[in-house]
């Protein structure tokens, strides 16, 4: 199973390199499309729409997505700063009070929230800085793996996630720091040099990221738990489903495409 998983891993972070790299706008956007499509299908299947539900939900929110990042309407802000405001202020009381199977159609809105918006800002960001902003959760995923392996013993959210530890989460924390310190002093192409006090508002952000890759991945937890499944979809081998791979960073993406923007108008 590890290196099948590993493998897997490999494949897919091969794959997204080379098409952030070599694709132009379209192609990203397109690419975006089928991701929001594949992740909505298996988001309605933990909402129990069944299969041809589920194909029409992921179609509806493919096709806002396109209508959005297409369309000559100025609503890509909002939709960003409305993801922002789900994953910091919503989903954090709504995993407090608990994901229930009750709450299907705020579960499906939710969907669109958490899916259409993390599109955008994939499509928005010039691929260089989004390859960092996915390394940035794709190293605070390991570090608090590792962390919370070899260190772990305070749950983090046991009806949620019984395996995640807060020894985890600050083994992410510090990974992501070091992350964005060799990012920020190595990438020619930063927004804004950090330097001085800049640097305490620079890590600030990039320990938010962090804090709303760890809630990601609790959301789709509790969505998989309210559904009885332990992946979201049966896709990637060794890993589950569209949605075991994108959590992390469909609460992250939005935020970050946000402080990019405020950094770079400063």
């Amino acid at each position: 199973m590890l290196r099948t998983r590993l493998l897997t891993a490999a494949v897919l972070l091969a794959g997204i390199a080379a098409a952030l790299l070599w694709f132009d706008r379209v192609q990203i956007s397109a690419l975006a499309a089928a991701l929001v499509a594949l992740g909505a299908r298996e988001w309605g299947r933990l909402c129990a729409l069944g299969a041809v539900r589920s194909v029409l939900y992921a179609v509806l929110c493919a096709a806002v997505y396109a209508l959005v990042d297409f369309g000559s309407l100025p609503l890509i802000a909002p939709a960003l700063w409305l993801a922002a405001a789900f994953w910091i202020l919503v989903a954090p009381i709504w995993l407090a009070k608990g994901v229930g199977a009750e709450a299907r159609v705020a579960l499906l809105a939710a969907g669109a929230v958490v899916l259409i918006p993390a599109a955008l800002a994939m499509a928005e960001l010039p691929p260089r800085q989004l390859l960092m902003v996915l390394g940035l959760v794709w190293v605070a995923d390991s570090a608090a793996f590792f962390a919370g392996s070899a260190l772990g013993r305070h749950k983090l959210a046991p009806a949620i996630s019984p395996r995640k530890t807060w020894e985890g989460v600050a083994g992410g924390a510090a990974g992501s720091t070091i992350y964005a310190i060799i990012w920020a002093t190595v990438d020619p192409q930063f927004p804004v040099r950090v330097q001085g006090e800049i640097w305490i508002p620079f890590l600030a952000g990039a320990l938010l990221l962090c804090a709303l890759s760890v809630m990601g991945d609790l959301f789709e937890s509790a969505l998989k738990r309210q559904a009885g499944a332990k992946d979201s979809g049966r896709l990637l081998p060794g890993h589950g489903g569209v949605l075991d791979r994108i959590d992390s960073a469909t609460a992250t993406l939005p935020a970050a495409l946000l402080m990019l923007r405020a950094a770079a108008s400063s």
